[in-house]
């Protein structure tokens, strides 16, 4: 008898053992750091000729690679779908995912997609078939945003990330955050250097056309901006306007998304007014008031502003006027892109102009469905044709929650110009 009840002892400890060691195989999968590749299973899409006017809406913000993906920002997901041209979202066509890390950031050039994770990690997929090209170990991002479920902060204008190309033609990616500053080799993630910062008093804002990245670095007295190249990470040198005091706020112009080939700056400090801008080269920047303006864009060589109801192109060294458009009314000027302006007008008519000549490309409005007109435009990204609109509830309510925020469960617009 008393055999019997321990072996039914035994078996009960047995038991209770597998119980726990198959619960504590089933969380470890769970939360076990993992990643899901997903590629595509289809051929890579053609380039799209979509016809002038509304393409869709997209409850995310996308990113246009190669002109024939739309890639997209989960919190632990990048992911990608087709066609470009399509009304809506659809299936992925491929898709990466990693836990529990959150996604960051996102950049691209040609064919390559580059993520920056929550631990530093930075993932390199081919935007062809998703599979992943390289992986490599860069420094934690610093600091708290706020990312809406649009993910338009993660794709159009991510932190701490930039996909350049330095002054030799090699393409690097570099990555900022808590203590350093490393630079990539797109094509294989291989780090070509390395260099020790301080984030607290160092603020990464853009790179130029000439391949030099630009900080505004604090650290050591009156903020001054320092131009590192982007190739060597050697530091290239240091500037500060004449007059400026010990805060400086530095704007980069005449860029394209994610902060690179930028050809100018606005800097601005206590006494400056709205700001003075300056014209980036392989020197020191050059004064170019035609930049001053707050609302003043470069596009190549043209400052173009909108004053009064009153659209101008100006040459950004000279400040003479090229062209004039007073007949286009009040309205605000959303994007600019090497040879396109893009205007929004009070009725939220898309206007898009040849940045070099005034002469206007195309105009509809921006409306889609049932939806209306009645919106305000949030953040706004420009590729090619392609203009990709976040359209918020009036009035805009910065502290309100995503419902609230938006105008819609779609709320990113996206016209072809």
């Amino acid at each position: 008898m008393g055999l019997a009840k321990g072996r039914r002892r035994i078996v009960i400890v047995v038991a209770a053992l597998l119980v726990l060691a198959a619960i504590a195989v089933t969380v470890y999968r769970v939360l076990a750091p993992a990643e899901v590749s997903t590629v595509a299973r289809a051929d890579y899409p053609p380039a799209a000729t979509p016809a002038v006017g509304v393409v869709g809406r997209l409850p995310v913000a996308p990113l246009i690679v190669d002109g024939r993906l739309r890639v997209y920002a989960g919190h632990r997901q990048v992911y990608a779908d087709r066609p470009v041209d399509g009304r809506h979202r659809t299936t992925p066509f491929w898709s990466y995912r990693r836990w529990p890390a959150e996604l960051d950031g996102v950049v691209a050039s040609g064919t390559t997609v580059v993520s920056r994770w929550s631990d530093g990690r930075l993932v390199a997929l081919d935007a062809r078939t998703g599979r992943v090209a390289w992986r490599a170990d860069g420094p934690e991002p610093v600091g708290d945003r706020r990312v809406r479920r649009t993910g338009a902060a993660v794709v159009w204008e991510p932190r701490g990330l930039l996909a350049t190309r330095a002054a030799d033609g090699r393409e690097v990616v570099i990555s900022s955050g808590d203590g350093t500053v490393r630079g990539f080799g797109l094509a294989d993630g291989r780090q070509l250097w390395r260099a020790e910062v301080d984030p607290t008093c160092r603020d990464t804002v853009g790179a130029t056309a000439a391949g030099r990245l630009v900080t505004v670095d604090a650290c050591a007295g009156p903020a001054a901006v320092e131009f590192r190249d982007a190739g060597t990470g050697a530091v290239a040198g240091r500037w500060r306007p004449a007059g400026a005091g010990a805060d400086l706020t530095v704007t980069p112009l005449g860029c394209r998304t994610g902060r690179v080939g930028c050809t100018a700056l606005r800097t601005a400090g206590p006494g400056d007014g709205t700001g003075r801008g300056w014209l980036l080269g392989s020197g020191e920047p050059v004064a170019a008031p035609a930049l001053d303006p707050a609302n003043a864009e470069l596009v190549g060589e043209q400052a173009v502003a909108l004053v009064d109801g009153v659209l101008t192109g100006r040459s950004a060294r000279t400040g003479a006027e090229l062209w004039r458009r007073p007949e286009l009314g009040s309205g605000r000027l959303i994007v600019v892109q090497l040879g396109r302006v893009h205007l929004l007008t009070e009725a939220n008519d898309l206007v898009t102009l040849d940045s070099a000549t005034g002469v206007q490309l195309s105009r509809f409005p921006l409306n889609v469905g049932s939806d209306g007109t009645g919106w305000t435009p949030g953040a706004v990204y420009a590729d090619g044709r392609w203009v990709a609109v976040e359209r918020l509830r009036r009035p805009v309510d910065p502290d309100g929650d995503d419902q609230r925020y938006f105008i819609t469960a779609e709320p990113v617009i996206l016209a072809a110009t």
